[in-house]
């Protein structure tokens, strides 16, 4: 049953972490926003967080301070102190997220169900929100926007970024076609081979492609750019380390294709509509993958899951995780150059980007 029939006055939203999973969630933050333009709108993330979220309007962002401790705690209810929300969505289930929801003041506190939930979330929410049957991620944050009383309306993103980002990106793009990989996750289980990407990287040189590699400052990404463009005889960009985020989400507007493995920038790819190839074999790509690129994705998960536990991922739990930390070497070369190429004839990128 709807919560409420009539537009709420004040909504809190609750996601703190991570990039991906903010990028998913900005998808049913703008959908309240279309149906209710004068519900006030406060969002409590991280700090790396919340500089995505400059690429959006119309939202209060209060930034919570996660390596603060207690102290970070007590800082963000200060600032909460003396409001009252209609309602705080608890999209995150993470431990650390609920603590903070005890210093938030809101009539109703809604969660994740039984199915979706974990770490004891359901104790700090008195709105369980039903699970949809569909697997992803963002299908079980729309659902958070039903159980409001909003109607059902397909995902979209609009995101902005300054002049400033668009030029600093501008300079790294060439008039032929633009191919952007952000090799590394920050867990290094995530990532794919240095030899598969060089291979793949050879094979979009020969068909006249721009490359540049970008990335985070992270050891584990700039290490593993190295190691690519050590296996290179040719020349690419390499961004790793070198760009704000705001500056990455304007080379990822602006680049014909992206290739990544199951990182924040594939997501940011999504939301600026920009085709993505995301590799997988951890997280099933169904529930964790770009959502509007699901037939682009290069997945070894179905099969590492059943070598791992002798089961599909149909019989086990909705977050079933390959615990193989070599999954990632089961993708093979040919099958992301044949992803490629299937997504280059789909997209027409074959042809200089109108974009």
């Amino acid at each position: 049953m709807a919560l409420f029939s009539t537009p709420p006055k004040s909504l809190c939203i609750l996601r703190l972490s991570a990039i991906g999973d903010v990028c998913n969630t900005i998808a049913a933050v703008q959908a309240i926003q279309s149906q209710w333009p004068e519900t006030k709108i406060t969002w409590v993330t991280g700090k790396l967080e919340a500089q995505l979220l400059q690429a959006i309007t119309g939202i209060r962002v209060v930034v919570f301070d996660k390596k603060a401790g207690w102290q970070g705690y007590k800082a963000l209810w200060k600032t909460l102190d003396g409001e009252h929300f209609d309602a705080l969505l608890h999209m995150q289930y993470a431990f650390r997220a609920s603590i903070a929801t005890l210093g938030i003041k809101a009539r109703y506190k809604l969660g994740f169900d039984a199915k979706r939930s974990q770490d004891f979330q359901g104790l700090f929410t008195n709105v369980k929100v039903p699970s949809p049957a569909k697997t992803h991620v963002l299908d079980g944050l729309l659902a958070f926007n039903e159980t409001l009383g909003l109607q059902a309306q397909a995902a979209q993103w609009s995101l902005t970024y300054q002049a400033d980002d668009k030029i600093w990106a501008s300079q790294y793009l060439q008039i032929k076609k633009n191919l952007l990989v952000v090799p590394a996750a920050s867990k290094g289980y995530k990532n794919w081979t240095a030899q598969g990407y060089a291979d793949v990287l050879a094979h979009a040189h020969q068909q006249g492609w721009n490359i540049i590699l970008a990335g985070s400052p992270a050891s584990i990404e700039v290490e593993l750019a190295e190691q690519i463009v050590s296996k290179l005889s040719f020349e690419v960009t390499n961004l790793v380390g070198q760009s704000s985020l705001m500056q990455m989400l304007a080379l990822i507007d602006l680049a014909d294709l992206l290739i990544a493995p199951d990182t924040g920038p594939t997501h940011m790819a999504n939301a600026m509509a920009t085709p993505v190839i995301g590799l997988y074999a951890h997280h099933n790509p169904a529930r964790t993958g770009p959502y509007n690129y699901q037939d682009y994705v290069v997945s070894a998960y179905e099969e590492a899951i059943q070598a791992e536990t002798g089961k599909p991922s149909s019989e086990l739990s909705w977050r079933a995780r390959v615990k193989d930390k070599a999954a990632m070497q089961r993708i093979s070369t040919k099958q992301v150059i044949a992803m490629f190429d299937h997504v280059v004839e789909t997209e027409k990128l074959a042809l200089v980007s109108a974009k």
